[in-house]
């Protein structure tokens, strides 16, 4: 564990270089939650209550997605580990004394990471200036509070974990462009990233919440709005844990498997 341990801090204290990137994120995130809000008020505008949030709450939920953004951004990943299987490079690692899957699972975190401690905080900090219903709101309660920090910390790892699966499937394919594109889609759509899982039609929403997706942005997200409450919020992140520790054990059982089946060619 110590050498993964000091490979986080590497790689995380590497990715706190890039400040001026995260000023032009920050920049972005601010325009696309703005025009996302904005879009929304006026739908709202015609009718509040036939809404399944309010406005209010649905902003919260805009603003927190944005600030998190390198978090839950299931289209964000480490183009090195694709060329590394592309290319042959691979090999390098297979020499190392260390678990291939361990290694990427931390590098991801890390990266995702400093990311996430540069951009969040001022975009956090203005929404909380914003007039109402407009800005971010505070949790509605200190109980809500708690188990959105425990949900939030279930769901970066479930969203590393789905990723980490688009990187092993690229072992079986000429180029990792498809594999991308069609997972991406799949994993935005039905996290609730475009459209809130509230917004769904009711059975439908039944059905995308047990899957993994959900459990990512969805389930910490709607805990911090006061959508999720009571036994329902102890039911969902234990949906969480379950999603989590499946997707480890089937991706690092697949890792496995795909790595027996490499082939480096080449002088």
């Amino acid at each position: 564990m110590k050498k993964y341990g000091s490979f986080f801090r590497m790689r995380f204290v590497s990715g706190l270089q890039y400040r001026a990137a995260a000023l032009a994120g920050i920049a972005t995130q601010f325009a696309w939650g703005t025009m996302q809000i904005l879009l929304y008020h006026a739908f709202y505008e015609t009718n509040q209550a036939a809404f399944p949030m309010t406005l209010e709450a649905l902003s919260s939920y805009t603003w927190l997605q944005q600030a998190f953004l390198a978090i839950f951004m299931m289209w964000f990943f480490e183009n090195e580990i694709f060329q590394a299987i592309s290319d042959g490079g691979i090999s390098y690692e297979l020499c190392r004394p260390i678990n291939i899957y361990n290694m990427w699972f931390t590098r991801n975190v890390a990266n995702r990471l400093s990311r996430t401690v540069l951009r969040c905080f001022p975009i956090i900090i203005v929404a909380a200036f914003l007039p109402s219903p407009y800005g971010i709101r505070l949790p509605v309660s200190f109980h809500a509070a708690f188990w959105f920090i425990i949900s939030m910390i279930l769901a970066f790892l479930v969203v590393v974990s789905l990723c980490m699966f688009v990187y092993i499937a690229t072992f079986y394919t000429l180029s990792p462009l498809g594999v991308r594109i069609l997972a991406v889609t799949v994993m935005d759509f039905f996290s609730g990233a475009v459209i809130p899982l509230p917004f769904f039609p009711d059975n439908m929403r039944l059905v995308l919440e047990l899957l993994p997706f959900a459990s990512s942005l969805n389930v910490p997200l709607r805990i911090y709005t006061g959508d999720i409450i009571g036994s329902e919020l102890y039911r969902r992140v234990g949906i969480q844990a379950i999603w989590l520790l499946i997707l480890i054990l089937l991706g690092r059982g697949w890792m496995i498997k795909a790595l027996k089946r490499v082939i480096v060619q080449g002088g």
